[in-house]
């Protein structure tokens, strides 16, 4: 294969990429080609892994490149994973900026105003991607990993509705480091199957493949005992000063905390998520806030003080990165190239496609996170018929604002901006927002500029 990496001068998702790859039996002799607009970056990505090749004796080849369109044509995969700006100043501005026009949201990266502004700074920037991977590649497998993933997913797929857009995630894998304790099993004996939105999604089925009995009402009864004594995201910052080891180490490695620590993307908002679990039944997939960047009312029973606690490690720990080339597995791209490569038809758990009739409680429009099986032809998503009611009226009361991102996007007219954020769950004022979007667009007209 001929593999295109948009995004690869940021050392973690290069070398992170790059050592599943290099790992892979079954895509040896492909072309990887680095891409990106910081040359000095890249270039260090660059003699890094060209040197691994060449010690490691692995029979890959290896380019780099800041002009994309010298390595697209023809290629057969394309992985962007890319932010623009300074990411933690912007994300700053998208969170407390509406927060004094009376706004109360959480987090404010995915979902909520922030994650709509955040959304139109960098959906346009993946498009024109997407406009050269069409003129160039147009049958190349594109996978995303920036976020906000369905609202960037949506647009795109709006456009480009035939392209072999994926978004992919890791947040699934918080089922495995849950499950087996709470459930007294390996995750190995567990069926799960989970849908929703990015970011927005619930576990909806589970059984023990040993007996193949429902396991779910085994989680709901013992789920909240659980929640109840791991360490929440209020315990994180004093368990850092305490252990500063553990910024090296999470940077050095695949984020595993020494002492049998939860991983930091993994420390759960343990308010939020009960009333998750007795009002809907239902468990998460999501283990971190993200969740409440969605729901009206979450912001009445989230951990603020751990989400901020939280924020702030966070940025300590990225401080403190040392990414290094490893000849292990840590997302899922590799195992789905190599199910294409092997038209297996094996499950994939947790990609985000077009819904069509996915979900039929939401719009055929949206993109949607569900298992899927792994084809040479492409993705097939398994459908959910029944999803539930009640959960799924909280993923459409959020549907409206990806319409109406996309469509800003797309047509550059900013009066979509501010119905995007009247329609918007977390939104409860109005007189201001007109005011709010043109301070944003003032703030951050550098990537905001386009919309009249």
């Amino acid at each position: 294969m001929k593999i295109v990496l948009i995004g690869a001068g940021s050392a973690q998702f290069g070398f992170g990429t790059l050592g599943d790859l290099f790992q892979s039996k079954k895509l040896v002799g492909s072309e990887i080609c680095l891409v990106d607009i910081d040359a000095k970056a890249l270039d260090h990505v660059y003699a890094v892994a060209k040197q691994f090749l060449e010690t490691s004796k692995l029979p890959f080849t290896i380019k780099a490149t800041t002009d994309r369109n010298e390595v697209l044509k023809d290629a057969d995969v394309v992985v962007i994973s890319i932010e623009v700006g300074k990411r933690f100043p912007l994300w700053d501005e998208d969170w407390t900026i509406p927060q004094q026009y009376g706004i109360h949201q959480v987090y404010g990266e995915n979902g909520g105003p922030g994650g709509v502004f955040h959304a139109l700074r960098i959906t346009p920037v993946i498009v024109q991607i997407c406009d050269d991977i069409n003129r160039l590649c147009p049958s190349a497998w594109v996978f995303n990993y920036s976020n906000p993933m369905t609202a960037i997913t949506t647009t795109v797929l709006r456009k480009y509705p035939d392209m072999k857009f994926v978004g992919m995630c890791h947040e699934i894998a918080s089922l495995e480091r849950y499950l087996p304790t709470i459930l007294e099993t390996p995750f190995e004996n567990l069926s799960l199957r989970a849908a929703g939105l990015n970011h927005f999604s619930v576990l909806l089925e589970a059984s023990f493949k040993d007996s193949k009995k429902d396991a779910y009402p085994s989680i709901l009864e013992k789920a909240p005992a659980f929640f109840e004594k791991e360490p929440g995201y209020s315990d994180i910052l004093s368990y850092v000063l305490k252990n500063k080891e553990i910024l090296q180490t999470e940077g050095r490695t695949s984020r595993t905390l020494p002492k049998g620590m939860v991983s930091a993307k993994q420390w759960a908002d343990r308010t939020l998520f009960k009333e998750i679990l007795e009002t809907y039944h239902l468990l998460p997939i999501t283990s971190d806030s993200h969740v409440g960047e969605y729901i009206s009312w979450a912001h009445e029973v989230s951990d603020h003080k751990g989400i901020k606690d939280f924020y702030t490690f966070y940025q300590m720990m990225l401080a403190h990165v040392e990414p290094k080339i490893e000849l292990t597995v840590h997302e899922r791209l590799v195992k789905i190239l190599e199910g294409v490569v092997e038209d297996s038809g094996y499950e994939e758990p947790a990609v985000n496609i077009l819904n069509g009739s996915l979900i039929q409680e939401l719009p055929s429009w949206v993109a949607v996170e569900v298992p899927a099986t792994v084809h040479a032809s492409g993705l097939k998503g398994i459908p959910f018929p029944n999803y539930p009611k009640g959960f799924a009226a909280l993923l459409r009361n959020y549907c409206g604002v990806y319409d109406l991102t996309a469509e800003a996007v797309l047509t550059k007219k900013k009066e979509y901006v501010v119905q995007a954020l009247l329609s918007n769950p977390i939104v409860s004022v109005y007189r201001n927002i007109p005011e709010l979007v043109e301070v944003m667009i003032q703030r951050q007209n550098q990537w905001l500029g386009y919309l009249q």
